[in-house]
């Protein structure tokens, strides 16, 4: 193992982190800010690229500051889907860019499908048309933003996810890539050929000339330019998306190794090695990084509200003061007294794929109090995420007994304990939550050389296992009755009674 420091950026639907981490792979110091989220119309969620930017130097200064250290290398995580587009002569973003939870292209996706599409993008890209992927977004862009044609036409729009724009702002506007994991959100990767392909391109009408090159997760990406607190000289060595970063930072780098990790929503990954294995149960064929951090395949399932229902409980219902205030609220009654609710804000994704159903609770009597829907939705994220891995057991042919856990709201007891009992599994929760950022990082150093497979081993530690307790009968009774509820979340968006 050599020495040195890896400095690793999360770029998140919230907010943007820094983590130094030594070359132990333990934390140093990290810094972390939050962002404005826009929403200019129902179902319309839009970031300030900008103010991303302008996130990312406050925490790496923070992250930094006073510290004379050997940076090594630099990686990046970050939310995949969401949509930027900028100006190469000038680096100016135009406007704002398109968020993953952005439902606005609905319209064009079952355009699509009416023309037949779905079957060749499931082909290529194991994707669903769903708004919920980039290549709508950009194609809805380029008809759509004054100005956003025109430069393509001339060669000088450029076209990324959050990572491609904090390369190419880490490397004073140089290096223009992204990596395959990115790649393959956007319905415009072929994951079997390993390139952007044009017969996808044409269908959605994007010139090939706006797209980032695709390097390898754990490779070159430039070295940085000095910008205030950011050294000049340091190679960007490590780049994926959060959800293959978290299954690769948990070390799930072999075939039936899975994870899921709640943040915003809740993202399931099964990894699959070098099988691409299509689903047969609503679920996404997508790109993943194996013990090197070459490119393989893992089975995917997005679960599009999760910790955000923690939130809204909180900012919008007013019913808790804080986020952990919803575990001993929750543990204060021994049931929900048979309150259910499907946070479909946002509709459903896998396994229902239904983008009009709508959230709703059902199940309230007079005798439901703010702990019942407390724990009602806490439960909600738990069954949501038993769905998805049904379906993975059902492609996989065999039960899933284990399961990784990461991300902000495993630090819940009560939810991890629920979802342990209703997956009749065992989590595997590791010291160490910040999973995604430690994939980041370890692709970092394994792109640099500061570690090597063996070494990663030892950089990931579990904490607690949590064994599953719920008698049989009951468990069964609980999903029946969710099933229904999420049925009435579907019959009520189709029959425009919400």
């Amino acid at each position: 193992m050599n020495t040195g420091h890896i400095l690793a950026i999360d770029r998140g639907t919230t907010g943007t982190r820094a983590i130094l981490f030594n070359d132990r792979g333990r934390e140093v110091s990290r810094g972390y800010r939050t962002h404005r989220q826009y929403y200019p119309k129902p179902g319309w969620v839009e970031h300030d690229p900008a103010e991303i930017w302008k996130a990312c130097v406050s925490v790496i200064g923070k992250a930094l500051a006073g510290r004379k250290i050997r940076l090594a290398g630099i990686g990046i995580t970050n939310q995949r889907e969401t949509v930027f587009v900028w100006d190469r002569r000038t680096g100016k973003p135009l406007g704002r860019g398109i968020v993953w939870q952005d439902r606005r292209t609905a319209p064009e996706c079952a355009a699509l499908r009416r023309r037949g599409a779905l079957a060749e993008v499931r082909r290529k890209t194991g994707l669903l048309l769903d708004p919920y992927f980039s290549g709508t977004k950009l194609a809805w862009i380029l008809r759509n933003v004054p100005g956003a044609c025109g430069l393509a036409r001339a060669g000088r729009l450029a076209f990324g996810t959050p990572d491609t724009w904090v390369i190419w702002n880490l490397t004073g506007g140089r290096i223009h890539a992204t990596d395959p994991t990115n790649a393959s959100r956007t319905l415009m990767y072929n994951i079997t050929k390993r390139e952007w392909d044009p017969g996808l391109l044409r269908m959605l009408g994007v010139p090939s000339s706006v797209l980032p090159e695709v390097r390898p997760s754990a490779g070159s990406f430039g070295v940085t330019a000095h910008q205030g607190p950011i050294p000049a000289g340091i190679p960007v060595s490590g780049v994926a998306g959060d959800q293959q970063s978290a299954l690769f930072g948990q070390g799930c780098v072999n075939p039936g190794e899975m994870k899921v990790t709640y943040g915003t929503g809740a993202f399931l990954l099964l990894q699959t090695g070098s099988s691409l294995v299509r689903s047969r149960h609503g679920l996404l064929t997508t790109v993943a990084c194996g013990p090197r951090g070459e490119a393989t395949y893992a089975l995917e399932g997005s679960v599009f509200i999760a910790g955000a229902v923690v939130q809204w409980l909180r900012d919008e219902l007013r019913l808790i003061s804080s986020s952990p205030e919803s575990e001993p609220l929750a543990k204060s009654v021994p049931d929900t007294q048979g309150v259910y609710l499907v946070p479909a804000f946002t509709g459903l994704g896998a396994p229902y794929w239904d983008p009009d159903a709508r959230g709703i609770v059902t199940g309230l009597t007079r005798g439901a109090g703010r702990a019942h829907v407390v724990r009602a939705a806490l439960e909600g994220i738990a069954y949501q995420t038993a769905d998805v891995v049904s379906a993975m057991a059902a492609d996989a042919g065999k039960p899933i007994r284990r399961l990784k856990v990461d991300g902000g709201a495993c630090a819940n007891g009560f939810l991890m304990q629920f979802q342990s009992d209703i997956l009749k599994a065992a989590l595997v929760r590791p010291r160490n939550t910040e999973t995604t950022a430690i994939g980041a990082a370890t692709l970092a150093g394994l792109g640099v050389k500061l570690w090597t497979p063996a070494d990663l081993t030892r950089l990931r530690a579990p904490d607690r296992v949590f064994l599953p307790r719920m008698p049989e009968p009951r468990r069964r009774l609980l999903l029946a009755g969710w099933h229904a509820a999420v049925s009435r979340a579907q019959s009520r968006a189709r029959s425009g009674a919400v």
